[in-house]
């Protein structure tokens, strides 16, 4: 079965169905959950060097962090793919 990757900046990939949620990393909450992953090898950095805008959190209990906007990235979901 076809899992459907979501472009989250700069060539890179999730799988859709790992997602369990897409959020701003203003919190204090969140700012601890990407500190905690970072400390335990589950945080995967795709921003380049840029700012982060989205945190990405997957089923596996990694931490993806991405350069756009999480209404962005939430709004891919929905997006028909090239060539669909």
């Amino acid at each position: 079965m076809e899992s459907p990757l979501i472009n989250i900046s700069f060539g890179n990939f999730v799988s859709s169905q790992r997602v369990i949620a897409i959020v701003s990393p203003e919190s204090a909450p969140i700012k601890r959950l990407i500190s905690e992953a970072k400390e335990s090898g589950r945080l995967i950095d795709a921003t380049y060097g840029r700012r982060t805008r989205a945190v990405i959190i997957m089923d596996s209990n990694h931490v993806v962090l991405s350069a756009i906007q999480p209404e962005t990235v939430a709004n891919r979901f929905g997006a028909p793919r090239d060539g669909a």
